[in-house]
């Protein structure tokens, strides 16, 4: 398994650079980290008194790196959940923050293992995960992975903006359904037809 420091340079590498998209309720970002949460941190990076896009576009990638392993993967405790799951709930939590564990605790819940539905990685919920993990070895990384590509349908169903997040404008895989489907098993991924009919109904 690779190191969380490793999976955080992979994860600032799929994230990309500074963006700014309106249709993106983070607003400005840079390698995947948010004007918002680097306001909630303090980083006032060029020392001007605000913090706004402009500190946003000077953050390096180390620094990234380093926000996501401390705040996104140890904050979280993320590292108390079993491995197989790790990276891709911490893939998830630096897209979708607390709601990464909130998925994760709704799918052990369908399978028999409770867990409340509070997006924290709690006692109970590492029980319940754990349990479900020896339950199910070799299939719960992927439930997780395609339960997370399902919630990013769902979030383009009832937001129209989202959607090209999640499709093409030639109709095909967008970049969260792409996304999730790296932590999936190739036989799970769904066929360009499978992904056409899924979103067939959005304008």
């Amino acid at each position: 398994m690779p190191s969380v420091e490793q999976i955080a340079r992979e994860i600032v590498a799929r994230e990309g650079g500074y963006v700014n998209d309106p249709d993106d309720p983070g607003g400005a970002t840079n390698y995947g980290v948010t004007i918002g949460t680097m306001r909630a941190l303090g980083m006032d990076l060029n020392r001007d008194g605000r913090i706004d896009a402009a500190d946003v576009r000077a953050l390096t990638r180390a620094q990234a790196e380093q926000i996501f392993v401390e705040h996104y993967f140890r904050k979280p405790r993320l590292a108390e959940l079993p491995g197989p799951l790790q990276a891709s709930v911490f893939d998830m939590y630096v897209n979708a923050g607390a709601n990464a564990v909130k998925i994760l605790q709704r799918l052990v819940t369908r399978m028999g293992f409770r867990a409340t539905d509070d997006g924290v990685v709690g006692p109970r919920t590492i029980a319940a995960v754990t349990d479900a993990a020896q339950a199910a070895p070799l299939h719960l990384a992927d439930a997780y992975g395609i339960a997370r590509r399902n919630y990013y349908y769902a979030l383009a169903d009832q937001r129209p903006a989202s959607r090209k997040f999640a499709r093409t404008k030639a109709g095909g895989k967008g970049g969260w359904i792409t996304r999730a489907e790296e932590f999936v098993a190739p036989r799970y991924h769904l066929t360009d037809a499978e992904h056409r009919t899924r979103t067939s109904k959005w304008a």
